[in-house]
Formats: structure tokens, C-alpha cells, sequence
């Protein structure tokens, strides 16, 4: 018998082989997921109990082969009643034979679920199902989204797949870059919403944050000479290994400069770190290898007080030079703020919010603006700035935060 742990760990380990299996061999995408998934329910609630086949994904194969038949014969039982029968395919699809399940479709799966057609928020979605295993539900929940919402939300996605033509093979080299890139961004997307949610109570979603390093590792395994694939394991590993310390007993947010980092977790520091010394040795620089070399400085230093700020800032010039983007400058501007005083990263800030109108009034931009405000000793616009941020964050633990550093700024 296997725990029911064990088994959800084995299904999204082989829920994309599946998938790409059937994929390869009938076509048909969203025929096959939905086959899938119904494969992934039988296994989950049999194998508990009755213990596992011998070849599990064999098992699931020929049970989602076998759905996939039913809703192919019942699709063209449909097609019948509306068209005439000289207008149908004529066969019945072949049952899997013993070479469809040799081949580890992953990284074709994962490059169709991040298809350009798709948004990025259906390409979330699709993937985490897809080639993450979770069920609509555990989207859901994880997302704070109403179940029929994310059900819809992947339904739209098969369909566009379907309506754009997409082929279940690897795009041609022209092409493959981008398509990799964006695969590496969903994945960054699940991440930081694992790590800091954007919105409820709950500062962590622990099972995004560690769907999206298991399927990082994943794609490592499968290009392992891809410099940005490693910078991006690297970074969620050094990121991920601060969580232990991110809050309090009482679950309020506990700020880098005062977290215990005794309770950072070692084992994935010392992982990060070797990965990204590697790969910035061997692989040409990309946004993400300097996004984990940033990190790999933070988590280096045994005190706040410590950190190599000159070299973190010389690390974001450099990032912004390759991936400009206004979260890099506004965490540009703490790194100047620590090296060169709070003043001119204030200028920097302020910079950017007059050349980003919109950014202005994102609630990270009033947070950084606070903490630097604070430096100077600008106690009153401090406290104001704390209490914007706090207005505009939709994050309980993040407003509790803001909310209590304002309080410890208000006259006695």
C-alpha cells in the first residue's frame, strides 16, 4: 500500500509524460489532457488502497488511452448526427502500442503550454494542470480564483491551442529561444506568487513556489547547458531558502535586515550557489543568472550588516543594462540607497515614478519610498509613505507589515 502522499508525488511526476505520450500518438491536445486527467483521478483514488501497478505509467496510459477512445468515438457520434458520414474520418484510433510510452515529452509539453497564443495567465494555468499535475481545484485554491473560473480559464486555453494550429513537436531552432523564454517566465510567474501571494492572507503559497521548482528541475534535466534555466533554479532555490524566516510566530512579515538566518535553509543555499558560480563560469550572462548572483550575494552574508551592497549594486546595473524593467530600477535604487545614502536613491525612485505615472502608485514604489525616507530620517513622510503602501497592497501580511512600521514612526 502507498500513502496517498506518495502517489500524489508519483501522478504530477508522471502526469506531462503522460500527456506528451498520448499527445504524440494520437494528437488532439485537449482530447488527451481531458483523458488524462480523468486517468489521474482513477489512479489517485485506486492506487492507495490496491497499492501500485507494476509499470504505473503504463497504467495510466492505457487507462487515458482507453478514455481518450471514448471521447473520440463520442465526438464522432456527435459529428454524425450533424454532418453526413462521408464527411468522417473512417477508423477508429489504434490502441497504444509498446513504443508510446519510450519517449519523455516534457519539454514539448511544457513549450505548448506556454503557446504565444495564450495569455500569460492561461499559460499558468495550463501549465500547472498539464504539466504540474494539479487539478482545477488546487489551481484554485492556490490562486484564490473560483474553481469554475479556472475551469473555464483552461478550457479557453485547449481551444485556443486547437483553433492556432499548434503542432505537439518542438518548434524549429529559429523560434525555440523565445518559446523557452517564455516557458522560463511562467514558471517565474508561479514562483513569485508561491513566495509572496498577491493578494489574501497567507504570505506563502508553499505548493507554487515548490510546483514551480520541481518543474524547473525538470527542465534542467532536460537542457542542461541552458545558462538561464540554472539561473532560474539557482534564484528560486536561494530566494525559496529564505521563507523559513520571512514571518514571525505570529505570522507577521519579518523584514530581510531582521530575519534569524540561522533558519535560512542551508542545504538550498549551498545548492544555489554552487549552480550559479557554475554557470556564470561557463554560460553567457542572462537576466536571470544575475537575478541568482544577487541572491547568492545575500545569502552569503552571515549578518545584514554584511552584505556586499557595492557588488549588489554593481549587479543591478548590470541587469538593467541587459533587462531593463522598473522592478529592477526600483530595486536598483536600495542598492544605491545603502552604498551612497538614502537620498540618492531617493532620486532614483523618484525618477522613476515620474517616468512610469501608473508605477507611481504601485504599493512597492511607496514601500521602498518609506524605508528610504526612513533612512533619511524624514520620520512624518515615512510614516505617510508606510500607510499608502499599506492602502494599495491587496496582501493581508503585507498591509499588517506596512501598517506596523507606520505605527512605530507616530509621535508618542
Amino acid at each position: 500500500m502507498s500513502s496517498a502522499t506518495d502517489v500524489a508525488d508519483l501522478l504530477r511526476e508522471l502526469a506531462p509524460q503522460v500527456v506528451g505520450a498520448l499527445v504524440r500518438h494520437y494528437g488532439g491536445f485537449d482530447t488527451c489532457e481531458d483523458a488524462v486527467q480523468e486517468a489521474l483521478l482513477a489512479a489517485a483514488v485506486q492506487w492507495p488502497t490496491e497499492g501500485l501497478p507494476a509499470n504505473p505509467k503504463g497504467w495510466l496510459i492505457t487507462v487515458a488511452s482507453r478514455r481518450r477512445t471514448e471521447l473520440w468515438r463520442n465526438e464522432s457520434a456527435r459529428q454524425r448526427r450533424e454532418e453526413t458520414a462521408a464527411t468522417l474520418a473512417a477508423g477508429s484510433p489504434p490502441d497504444p502500442g509498446p513504443g508510446i510510452s519510450d519517449v519523455d515529452d516534457t519539454l514539448t509539453l511544457l513549450l505548448l503550454c506556454c503557446h504565444p497564443s495564450l495569455t500569460p495567465v492561461s499559460q499558468v494555468a495550463l501549465t500547472l494542470r498539464t504539466v504540474g499535475g494539479l487539478s482545477t481545484g488546487e489551481i484554485a485554491r492556490a490562486f484564490l480564483d473560483p474553481e469554475a473560473t479556472v475551469a473555464q480559464r483552461i478550457s479557453r486555453a485547449k481551444q485556443r491551442i486547437k483553433a492556432s494550429g499548434a503542432e505537439f513537436r518542438m518548434p524549429p531552432p529559429a523560434e525555440r529561444a523565445e518559446r523557452i523564454a517564455a516557458v522560463l517566465h511562467v514558471l517565474y510567474l508561479i514562483f513569485n506568487e508561491g513566495y509572496t501571494a498577491s493578494s489574501g492572507a497567507a504570505l506563502h503559497r508553499v505548493e507554487l513556489s515548490a510546483e514551480a521548482i520541481r518543474l524547473t528541475r525538470q527542465l534542467r534535466e532536460r537542457l542542461p547547458a541552458d545558462g538561464e534555466v540554472a539561473g532560474l533554479l539557482a534564484l528560486m532555490l536561494l530566494t525559496d531558502a529564505r521563507r523559513p524566516a520571512r514571518t514571525g510566530p505570529d505570522g507577521v512579515l519579518v523584514s530581510l535586515a531582521e530575519q534569524d538566518r540561522r533558519r535560512w535553509d542551508a542545504r538550498a543555499i549551498a545548492e544555489g550557489v554552487d549552480l550559479i558560480t557554475a554557470t556564470l563560469a561557463t554560460a553567457p550572462i542572462g537576466a536571470y543568472q544575475l537575478q541568482a548572483a544577487i541572491a547568492a550575494v545575500h545569502a552569503e552574508a552571515e549578518r545584514f550588516e554584511d552584505t556586499d551592497w557595492r557588488q549588489i549594486r554593481g549587479l543591478y546595473e548590470l541587469l538593467e543594462s541587459i533587462a531593463p524593467g522598473p522592478m529592477v530600477t526600483l530595486n536598483r535604487s536600495v542598492a544605491v540607497a545603502m552604498v551612497e545614502g538614502p537620498r540618492a536613491g531617493l532620486q532614483l525612485l523618484a525618477d522613476l515614478a515620474a517616468g512610469d505615472p501608473a508605477l507611481a502608485e504601485h504599493h512597492r514604489v511607496y514601500a521602498v519610498r518609506a524605508h528610504l525616507l526612513e533612512m533619511a530620517g524624514d520620520v512624518a513622510a515615512a510614516r505617510d509613505a508606510y500607510g499608502l503602501a499599506a492602502r494599495r497592497t491587496l496582501s493581508v501580511p503585507e498591509q499588517r507589515y506596512l501598517d506596523s512600521r507606520a505605527a512605530r514612526l507616530r509621535r508618542p
